[in-house]
């Protein structure tokens, strides 16, 4: 029982940290408000989308992607942060395995995406999306899996870095790109076909085309694929990032 109890401390820690550090909530609230409500609202008259679907409502689902995509990528940062100031070097050496540290920093920056997500999903009556309970239920699942994928890279990220700064850098190479070409902000079928590449080579692609097909029931890609995919990349790349952890000095 004493890695279950060490993955339960760190996932615990984290979620109190999370509560503690109100930017990291006002984030959560203002980022979706800034996109749904002013660059949505902006954009909507210029869209020429699929079927009746209005701009924000299009982007919605991508919106709850970009959510979960800062928030798991922004957990990573406790490593850095518990390694300038010491105290993953006592988790280090605490009689559980790195295996357990790694897991528990996943499983939390999963829940907090997942809690993000949840955040995402209270402006739907705002911009004329109808949740059911049905499909809550179902999003549930596709955003913690999204979240703890995510979670993944951005511990792999943070594993050999030793500085804020490095890991900023890092990170928003990678997330912009994975944002903007996930088909979140537009719809990727009329794309040149060297960058359609890249956008199925993209795994949050798949994240957005789950979450799109469940809330307004449009996608571009077999959901059968969809969830092959982020499960196949949530599975290499969590074997990865805990192999780099393990290394961990």
């Amino acid at each position: 029982m004493t890695d279950l109890d060490g993955i339960s401390m760190i996932w615990q820690r984290d979620l109190i940290c999370f509560f503690r550090e109100r930017s990291r909530l006002l984030g959560s609230i203002s980022r979706p408000i800034l996109w749904l409500f002013i660059f949505g609202m902006g954009l909507r008259p210029t869209f020429k989308g699929t079927g009746t679907l209005t701009y924000t409502e299009f982007i919605f689902p991508g919106v709850i992607a970009m959510t979960l995509l800062f928030t798991a990528i922004q957990s990573a940062i406790s490593i850095i942060w518990d390694r300038e100031f010491g105290f993953l070097k006592e988790v280090l050496v605490a009689p559980i395995s790195r295996a357990s540290v790694a897991i528990g920093k996943a499983l939390s920056g999963a829940t907090l995406s997942l809690i993000g997500g949840f955040i995402t999903l209270l402006f739907a009556p705002f911009i004329g999306v109808h949740l059911s309970i049905v499909t809550v239920l179902i999003l549930i699942p596709l955003m913690f899996l999204i979240g703890f994928a995510i979670t993944g890279v951005g511990i792999l990220m943070a594993a050999r870095m030793t500085s804020f700064e490095g890991f900023g850098t890092i990170s928003n190479f990678f997330i912009m790109p994975m944002y903007f070409m996930s088909g979140a902000i537009f719809p990727p079928k009329d794309l040149p076909e060297w960058l359609l590449v890249l956008v199925r080579c993209n795994p949050l692609t798949y994240g957005v085309d789950l979450l799109r097909a469940a809330i307004v029931h449009q996608h571009y890609f077999p959901v059968s694929q969809d969830l092959l995919f982020l499960l196949g990349f949530a599975v290499v790349v969590t074997v990865i990032s805990f192999w780099s952890f393990m290394k961990t000095d």
